[in-house]
């Protein structure tokens, strides 16, 4: 079971047709935005500046298309094989950076526990 204590959620999904992106830029990315509150309230922390830990949760249902019928498609994420070293390339360049990551496990049935502390969700996509 991977636990983490006050930092981010991150849930992580690979796209079939997605361009394999360098993950260093992805993981630079999530580690220095500034989405944390500092002593004035206004948001100019980052994971680092708060000293928090990340948790990365595979997640290749936010590529689900329930555009047609009843029945969402998961055509649109990435083969397990592909997906699962991104995200592991993704988790590694992250601690690199000094980060503290847990995994969530790969193809597994998961209960995630929440405590949303603030207004922040964010859809982070693309390449630099």
């Amino acid at each position: 079971m991977a636990e983490i204590g006050p930092g981010l959620l991150v849930l992580v999904g690979v796209g079939a047709d997605q361009i394999p992106e360098e993950p260093e830029w992805r993981a630079s990315k999530v580690y220095h935005l500034r989405i944390f509150e500092d002593d004035h309230g206004k948001m100019h922390r980052s994971i680092s500046d708060v000293d928090g830990e990340v948790l990365i949760v595979p997640q290749f249902t936010l590529y689900g298309d329930a555009r047609k019928g009843r029945r969402p498609s998961w055509a649109g994420a990435a083969p397990p094989d592909v997906a699962e070293g991104r995200v592991e390339a993704f988790a590694r360049a992250l601690e690199a950076l000094g980060a503290r990551v847990a995994r969530g496990a790969f193809q597994e049935h998961m209960e995630v526990d929440l405590v949303n502390d603030g207004p922040v969700t964010m859809v982070l996509e693309g390449t630099a």
